[in-house]
């Protein structure tokens, strides 16, 4: 490959000549980039003033194309650096109409804008509006959860919401479809005490509904179990023709499980055992199966012995 020498005289005049030329593409950039130019940005808007009497559900999305006027400069860096605050549009005339014109609150929309970055115009000038009866409606919290517990450790009673319930606002008939307001999730691993948090609802997904608390308090009660046994009576249901009906046995024992703290408080009385004489009746059964009829809600049952009671009918 052929290499080109140079004279110290020919290096300093290509030297300058690159000098020369880049200074010149600069000085190019520099007055392009100078220049007055109308650019289109995509801005995100905000609602503020909603109507009291009226509830309203957009036409449009939420984002519209905004043209602002500025230099080179300014549209270089608005591309690199987008402006994410949103435009701030008041409602307060759709008590009496159904649509805002953009350009009649373009003044107070740039009053809260950089300098820089004022709006000339809307490509979509209008938005239109559709409207409901609005209601209120008083909807329960329903926690959701994805909780881990250590071994021989789970929930050892109800759940305590503070609050238990919110304040929905919004059209008539998307509020008479809703049922409950839900939580984040509260994930939680490997868990052994008395779990306490301030925990965050789910957003709104509508944007002509508001809900009122955004968060509550949260208290799940955790101790360790361990199992138990008691003999729980058993109680013949449907005996409706016979005076006089034996069953063998007359207990079984119920073996569970059951927090430490309410072990000793536990007893027969919160059990109920039943077997069923009409399945004898209609179906022919030999034997009696039992069902846990009662329960305390703090409880698992791991078993019961004997599973079936046998009887005798002496008419």
């Amino acid at each position: 490959m052929a290499i080109i020498k140079l004279s110290a005289t020919e290096r300093r005049r290509v030297s300058a000549f690159f000098t020369c030329l880049v200074l010149a593409v600069l000085a190019w950039v520099f007055t392009v980039l100078s220049n007055s130019y109308s650019y289109t940005v995509k801005e995100v808007l905000s609602f503020k003033n909603a109507p009291q009497k009226r509830a309203f559900h957009s036409l449009q999305s939420d984002t519209v194309s905004a043209v602002i006027n500025g230099t080179g400069w300014q549209m270089l860096f608005s591309k690199m650096h987008p402006d994410n605050t949103p435009v701030p549009v008041d409602l307060h005339t759709l008590e009496t109409k159904s649509y805002i014109v953009l350009s009649s609150q373009l003044s107070q929309i740039n009053s809260k804008r950089d300098p820089s970055q004022l709006i000339a115009s809307f490509t979509s000038d209008t938005l239109y509006f559709d409207f409901s009866n609005r209601k209120v409606k008083r909807l329960p919290i329903q926690l959701i959860t994805s909780i881990k517990y250590q071994h021989q450790f789970a929930q050892s009673g109800n759940v305590i919401l503070k609050p238990g319930y919110v304040i929905v606002n919004g059209p008539a008939n998307v509020i008479d479809k809703m049922t409950g307001w839900s939580t984040d999730t509260l994930k939680l691993d490997s868990v052994s005490e008395t779990v306490s948090k301030h925990l965050t609802l789910q957003l709104v997904k509508e944007g002509n509904v508001s809900v009122y608390p955004k968060s509550t308090d949260v208290t799940i009660p955790v101790d360790e179990f361990t199992e138990k046994t008691l003999e729980i009576p058993v109680k013949l249901i449907n005996n409706h023709n016979y005076d006089d009906v034996k069953i063998f046995p007359q207990k079984v024992k119920v073996t569970f499980t059951t927090s430490l703290t309410r072990y000793a408080q536990t007893t027969e009385d919160f059990f109920e055992a039943n077997a069923d004489l009409d399945l004898w009746k209609k179906r022919g059964y030999k034997t009696l199966p039992l069902v846990i009829f009662k329960s305390p809600a703090f409880t698992k049952i791991v078993k019961i012995e004997p599973q079936n009671v046998d009887f005798i009918i002496r008419k």
